[in-house]
């Protein structure tokens, strides 16, 4: 990595969207900054106030804490004057440097970001260092910045940047800016709170659910039980007839009932009599579709090979042992606290929405298209959210073109006033996307040495990436399915891997950690089922067969150590271990397990990561903790199963998260590398799942092949 800016590189940025440019258009900075310094990813005001634009969505990850972090640290700013602010919907500046679209996931807010955020502060800081120089009629070599002022050591003179902004923004934008060393940074690596974290404290933090807007109406859609369903016939009577109603319209989606507010929305949903036409809706149940799964998986049933290496099937032949089990994962909701919420106002050839959203290039995109105007003249309000999940990042921008269909169907009528459209949790349960099924059919043969030799792995699950959905594209793997499968993770000589893909019409999306959050679990646990075949230690087992993955074992080693593995534990105890490397992070996680009364009780958890340079130990921490939370909710209690196509679950009470008591003590350890910023905001919700498993396997000497475990097959 170069430390040095061009000028060529700094200014050619802005068009491919991977750095900052000066000279933002007048009408996109705001009359409070234009007095002072200003620049895409920051503006300075004559009151010395910094406020760091965040172009990812913050949806509880802390984006806007770490992105500001990055920044402010190049500019030497004080940390006291900082505040962050969603970026604008504007692509030209803020698209994803490795995506093309302005979006957030795949935990790359942070490594996309690192060295266009560098590069903005420093080039801020360079310039305001030469507007002292010239102030002052010194060399600017003679000058130095700290804590948002600039300082001449030799005469004790000092500027604070609001002082200088001005002066600054008229400068021209200087070239070779060099960037901090390591060792120099003051913001980097240190715990601080969030930004902002006063006002989420006291709900002062607008998010797309809290919108109010003059004269708004509030709308609720009732959408097909079943999946696929459309509208044979409604008849809204008795729901136009309810005081507060004020209209019915028939969407591609459904009915929407548009009220004075949610509770009369929702009441008069509730009048309405649909007949739905289910002739292209899936009708079939879970317990169907996972024999359909296993057929698929059968020996001989068409897939396309992700990963072919050696000859597995000749070796699993003549190996020594050979296991064989199949995994299986459901249907999983993401469950995002905040249901999904847009407000829309369309009047005089323009529309205006507001939302929390995580792809907001799609979301705009399909506005543009149903409401049939302009690019420009459909503006997007990018609010924070109160997570996601991968949820609101839809390629297909689900519920931003369910909020279009309905602001249109309004114009028509003659209703121009705002309209919230509201998803209720069951909305969200029930009619939402939803992490894809799946079944792992795995293979795997030992030789005589008890060393891995041979793996084949089938994956049936469903693909959510749009260029496999297209009409006409060629067969290919998926990588967002068959990612972290067993043998990219360990030595194997011999493997081959298939994926093969089930017709249903179950919809589905990116959860988070997309492929992983199934793929470690079938590996992790293959991995613990081979070593006792082996009769070998679960770690000293991984260990022989990470010799490419230097990272990786050095996570599992410290894990271990941390963890007590090899100890002896208190009675009634177990221990469970797995590792997986997602987005260029690698976590290791042990897991203490017992069993009381019937219930797995995880008693504390240690985590490992190497995640490159650490932004903020509490984020990192923060990260792991929820990402575990998360992922002990799909192991402890979460499924989403169908009935004649229905979704049978419908809130927290059926389709359960982790409840504050059945959270585990964490122990989260960081491992020191000087390498690049990696994501955390994924890797962490998905080694827990195996780690699990495997210590339930301990405990009742019964192999745990699916999810959420339940007792009575393992203990079966």
């Amino acid at each position: 990595m170069n430390a040095a800016v061009t000028r060529r590189r700094f200014i050619s940025l802005a068009g491919a969207g991977a750095g900052l440019v000066l000279g933002l258009p007048a009408e996109s900075v705001e009359p409070s900054a234009a007095a002072g310094l200003s620049q895409p990813f920051v503006r300075i005001a004559p009151s010395g106030e910094i406020t760091i634009l965040i172009k990812h969505l913050e949806m509880g990850q802390g984006v806007s804490t770490g992105l500001a972090t990055i920044l402010a640290e190049e500019l030497d700013a004080d940390w006291t004057r900082v505040r962050s602010e969603p970026a604008p919907f504007n692509p030209a500046l803020y698209k994803h440097t490795l995506f093309g679209l302005q979006t957030t996931g795949g935990s790359t807010s942070v490594a996309n970001s690192w060295q266009q955020l560098r590069e903005a502060g420093a080039v801020a800081r360079a310039m305001l260092l030469q507007a002292a120089a010239q102030r002052w009629g010194v060399p600017v070599a003679e000058l130095t910045a700290h804590r948002g002022r600039v300082m001449h050591g030799a005469t004790g003179r000092q500027l604070a940047y609001g002082d200088l902004a001005e002066a600054a923004a008229k400068l021209p934008v200087p070239s070779g800016v060099p960037l901090k060393s390591r060792a120099a940074y003051t913001l980097i690596g240190g715990e601080r709170g969030r930004l902002g974290s006063a006002d989420m404290s006291r709900g002062a933090v607008t998010y797309g659910i809290d919108i109010q807007r003059p004269g708004q109406r509030i709308a609720v859609l009732q959408r097909s039980p079943r999946f696929g369903g459309i509208v044979r016939t409604v008849d809204a009577t008795a729901t136009l007839a309810l005081p507060g109603v004020r209209a019915v319209h028939r969407l591609p989606q459904g009915v929407a009932v548009v009220a004075d507010n949610s509770w009369v929305a929702i009441q008069g949903r509730a009048l309405l009599k649909i007949e739905w036409d289910d002739s292209q809706a899936e009708t079939r149940s879970t317990p169907e579709l996972k024999a359909k799964f296993r057929r698929l998986a059968a020996a001989g049933n068409p897939g396309i090979d992700a990963l072919v290496r050696g000859d597995a099937a000749q070796a699993l032949a003549g190996a020594a042992q050979v296991l064989s089990a199949d995994f299986e994962l459901p249907y999983l909701a993401h469950q995002p606290m905040e249901p999904l919420a847009a407000v829309g106002e369309l009047r005089d050839g323009r529309c205006e929405i507001w939302a929390g959203c995580q792809n907001p290039s799609a979301d705009h995109r399909a506005a543009v298209r149903i409401l049939g105007l302009p690019a420009d003249k459909v503006t997007l309000h990018l609010l924070p959210s109160g997570g996601s999940f991968g949820r609101r990042a839809t390629f297909s921008a689900d519920w931003i073109s369910e909020l279009a269909e309905l602001l249109r169907a309004q114009a028509a009528a003659g209703d121009t006033r705002p309209v919230k459209l509201m998803w209720t949790r069951e909305d969200d349960i029930t009619g939402g996307y939803y992490r894809p099924m799946s079944l792992h059919r795995l293979r795997a043969g030992l030789d005589a040495h008890g060393r891995l030799l041979a793996v084949e792995q089938t994956i049936v699950a469903q693909s959510f990436s749009p260029s496999m959905l297209k009409p006409g594209v060629p067969a290919r793997p998926d990588p967002f399915v068959t990612e972290g499968q067993l043998a990219e993770g360990y030595a194997v000589p011999h493997a081959r891997t298939r994926w093969v893909k089930p017709d249903v019409g179950v919809p589905v999306h990116t959860y988070r950690a997309l492929g992983y959050n199934h793929t470690t679990f079938s590996k992790e646990v293959m991995m613990d089922e081979l070593a006792r075949a082996a009769g070998q230690d679960a770690l000293a087992f991984r260990l022989a067969h990470l010799g490419a993955h230097p990272r990786h074992a050095a996570a599992l080693r410290l894990a271990a150590e941390r963890a007590g593995w090899g100890q002896a534990l208190p009675p009634g105890r177990a221990l469970g271990l797995a590792v997986q490397e997602a987005y260029k992070t690698v976590v290791a996680q042990v897991a203490q397990v017992r069993i009381e009364q019937g219930q797995i009780v995880v008693e504390r958890v240690v985590c490992v990561v190497d995640c490159g340079v650490v932004i903020n130990p509490g984020t990192l921490r923060a990260q792991m903790e929820g990402g575990i939370a998360f992922g002990l909710s799909a192991v402890l209690h979460n499924e989403l199963t169908l009935d004649g196509g229905r979704v049978q679950q419908s809130n927290f009470h059926d389709a359960a998260v982790l409840r504050l008591h059945e959270m585990p003590v964490i122990d989260v350890h960081g491992i020191a590398s000087d390498a690049a910023p990696t994501g955390i905001g994924e890797p962490g919700s998905v080694p827990i799942l195996a780690a699990v498993a495997n210590a339930v396997a301990r405990l009742t000497g019964k192999p745990v092949r699916s999810l959420p475990i339940r007792l009575e097959k393992a203990t079966s």
